[in-house]
Formats: C-alpha cells, structure tokens, sequence
C-alpha cells in the first residue's frame, strides 16, 4: 500500500523539533521525500541521517528562515537533493510572553520576521517549482492564537492572525494553479515551545494551570495530533480543501 505523500517532495520549516520534528518523521513515514529546514545550531542533521537509516530520503539543510538569502539557499539545496518541492509545511515560529507595554519594537520585528515574513519567504522560494511541477499543497501553521486573544500575547497572537490570512490569500491566488493553501491552528501543545509559553504565562499570573487546560481543552495536545493534521492537509486527501483553517484543539476554540 502506498502512503499517503508516496511521490512528495515535502520540504519542513522548523522540521528539527517539536511538531516540525514529529511531522518530518511522520511525513517521510507516509513516503514523502523530505527535506528538513531549521537553524544550524538544530537537530536536523541528526535526524535527516536517522530517516535516511531507516530507509527514507533527507536532506538538511540549514538556514534562518527569516532570511531571505539562507531561505533561498536552503530551497534550491532540497530541490537540488530530493526533486521540486509539491509539500511546503510552513511550521518555523516562536513567541514572545510580555505585557504589550514593556514589549519593544525590536521585540515586534523579531517576531514578525520569525513567524509571518519567514512563509512569505518560504512560500515565494517554494511556489515556482511546485507550479511547474503541476501544483502541490501548503500547510502554513496558525494557532488558536489568531482568533481567541490571551493576555500578554499580543505580539504573538498578531503575527498568528497574519498567519491565517496569509494561507486563506495564497489558497485563493493560486487556486487555479493547482496549489492548496491551509492552515493548521494548534491550542497548546506539550512541546518545548509549549511548556516555555505556560510558564511565562503563569509567570506574569494568567491560568494556564492543568486544571484550566482541562476546562479548555481537556488536555495538552501532542505534537503528533499536530503532524497527522498537517498530513490530512498536505495529501490527496484532502484535494478539495483549500483555504481552510483546522483547529487542533479539542473544542477550545467552539465554547
């Protein structure tokens, strides 16, 4: 039986750790090619040569993917390894936890860069080949952040709601190109990037405690539950679904 990326090319933001991690294993899994792209200082090295072992194709290759020459450079390194990209999960991001008025403007730019300009760039590098390849699928990864507003993170609950527009614009510019575009909106999820966010919050006395996390979503997501959504929407399955934000929150967004 084929999987369900079998024929791929899926090139990864963020694909060393956490969700990004969880998909890049889960994707090459499902048969896609995967090229793996995170900061150099990451685990990606390691873990392309560990899904190579195990008989899959990887690539690393390194890059700041708020830049626009090291995206570029990476692109054209994964393209030239594995073929032209028909997958792009946009998943490289971070946060900032910080009372709005104490936030600084280098602190805004940071993570604007980080969380929305890296897939404009990504996307821009990416879209030519898929095109010519006949079309391919874009996950872009959201947050419950852009539409439900948590104290002290504003800056990141901006860049998120940048994040849904954009997938929602590109679904809608190249629909006609035979490129998907989607987003994919966790609530809070049990990685690093999500256990660094509680803490802050709890810090600066917003509750987040096991208890609230319970009434509002039950439980912490697994970066696994995050990566077979995103697969959902990279594969064939879902063909006529575009545009589209899926919320991976256990009902936190529907109360």
């Amino acid at each position: 039986m084929q999987g369900r990326l079998e024929g791929k090319v899926a090139l990864i933001s963020g694909g060393a750790g956490g969700c990004g991690l969880a998909a890049s294993e889960l994707f090459a899994r499902e048969g896609a090619a995967v090229g793996i792209v995170d900061l150099p200082r990451s685990d990606g090295e390691a873990l392309a040569a560990r899904l190579r072992e195990a008989g899959h194709r990887a690539v690393f290759a390194p890059a700041d993917v708020s830049d626009e020459a090291q995206v570029g450079a990476a692109v054209a390194a994964v393209s030239a390894a594995l073929g032209p990209v028909t997958v792009l999960f946009n998943h490289a991001g971070t946060i900032v936890v910080k009372p709005f008025l104490d936030t600084t403007l280098e602190e805004w730019d940071r993570l604007m860069a980080i969380n929305v300009r890296s897939m404009f760039l990504m996307t821009r590098a990416v879209l030519p080949q898929m095109i010519e390849a006949g079309g391919g699928a874009i996950v872009c990864t959201s947050s419950i952040s852009a539409v439900a507003a948590t104290p002290m993170e504003v800056l990141y609950d901006t860049t998120k709601g940048a994040c849904h527009m954009f997938a929602r614009a590109i679904a809608v510019e190249f629909r006609d190109r035979n490129v998907r575009c989607n987003a994919v909106c966790p609530g809070f999820i049990q990685t690093p990037h999500g256990r660094r966010e509680v803490e802050e919050l709890s810090r600066y006395g917003v509750d987040v405690s096991d208890a609230a996390i319970a009434v509002s979503q039950g439980r912490m997501c697994r970066p696994d539950e995050v990566a077979k959504a995103a697969l959902y929407l990279a594969s064939d399955d879902a063909s006529f679904v575009s545009g589209a934000q899926l919320f991976v929150d256990n009902c936190f967004t529907a109360v």
